[in-house]
């Protein structure tokens, strides 16, 4: 690399990057879902008098937070903080983050009036983690930023629950006893979570990632009847965008094919399937080797580091079964994980040969 070579082509040859589109990157990247935040001292201490929402919308505070984990752990990728309610928020419709219980909508949506009163969303209202993007950019340099967004199954479930739900007992009776309602919500989520997406694109992030974070409740014969169509409209419309798409979901094992035809390029795994058989299962009816990335238990980090090394050699071997990978969690990082962990973790990574 020359000293001429400027920060956006460096950023495309970055190990993330490289691994995303299936060739072999100096190093297996890794990142941590959500890796900004709770678990650091610094953001906590941060956050101290501001609420969820406050810092999503405060481009200063959210180019802060996003920054801290790269800066901590040097991570091969950053992630915009935000939270999949965000979009919502800035549509105008009534949902607050509660501390201990998650997203709690003030008025559940549940029937065709529901859906048709619900209002689009701005670039306006948008713009304020467009700024926090523009921000961002400046100061990772070499490093990609990844945006995301949630999946218009799991923004559902939260509209219709009215907020985090066991077992999504209101949302699956809805699909099944008032279809053309149901599709009508997703339509509109999906219309949310694309302009949502598009603009973090325009603004600057390298990467996407979207979150199905409930998918796995579904059998695989309703996802690919009433979620399938709409997370490929989401997906499929940053298809010439130029920027990997990533697709992750938690219990998402019997879905991953489907999955990975709503146009991802990358399939993130939870902990509870081995990379080797997601692999195989995503290439088994003659598909390209898929690129994967997960899924170290976030758990066990809380455990003796000889059990996490021992845990990120395997899945890094495991890995290599797919045409390339992305080291991260099988889920999101716990709030009582020692952050040096997480640092060991990234240096150990960085170890392996890829």
């Amino acid at each position: 690399m020359t000293p001429e070579t400027t920060a956006p082509e460096r950023v495309q040859t970055a190990p993330l990057l490289v691994a995303a589109a299936g060739e072999k990157p100096s190093h297996t990247p890794i990142w941590f879902m959500r890796q900004a935040g709770r678990s650091l001292p610094e953001y906590r201490k941060l956050r101290e008098g501001v609420t969820m929402l406050d810092a999503c919308f405060n481009p200063e505070m959210v180019c802060e937070v996003t920054l801290q984990p790269v800066r901590r752990h040097n991570v091969d990728a950053a992630i915009l903080f935000s939270d999949i309610v965000v979009p919502l928020v800035a549509a105008g419709i009534g949902v607050d983050i509660v501390p201990g219980t998650g997203p709690v909508v003030a008025s559940p949506v549940r029937t065709s009036a529901d859906v048709a009163a619900l209002p689009d969303v701005t670039a306006e209202s948008l713009r304020p983690v467009a700024r926090a993007i523009g921000l961002l950019r400046n100061e990772l340099g070499a490093t990609p930023l990844i945006g995301f967004a949630g999946a218009p199954f799991t923004l559902a479930s939260y509209l219709i629950e009215g907020g985090p739900s066991r077992h999504h007992e209101r949302t699956k009776a809805l699909m099944h006893s008032d279809k053309q309602t149901w599709h009508a919500l997703l339509d509109k989520l999906a219309g949310i979570t694309r302009e949502f997406l598009r603009m973090q694109v325009t603004a600057g992030v390298q990467a996407v990632q979207l979150f199905d974070s409930w998918a796995g409740a579904l059998s695989e014969r309703d996802y690919r009847e009433l979620v399938l169509p709409h997370s490929t409209a989401v997906l499929g419309a940053l298809a010439d965008s130029g920027v990997p798409r990533i697709h992750f979901g938690v219990g998402t094992a019997e879905l991953l094919p489907a999955m990975r035809e709503a146009g991802a390029d990358v399939v993130g795994v939870d902990w509870r399937l081995p990379l080797d058989e997601a692999a195989r299962r995503l290439s088994a009816h003659g598909e390209p080797a898929p690129v994967l990335q997960g899924n170290l238990d976030p758990a066990l980090l809380l455990a003796d580091f000889s059990v996490v090394e021992a845990e990120v050699r395997r899945i890094h071997e495991e890995g290599k079964a797919a045409a390339g990978h992305i080291f991260n969690l099988g889920h999101g990082v716990l709030p009582e994980t020692d952050p040096d962990v997480l640092t060991r973790v990234v240096e150990l990574v960085h170890s392996l040969e890829p």
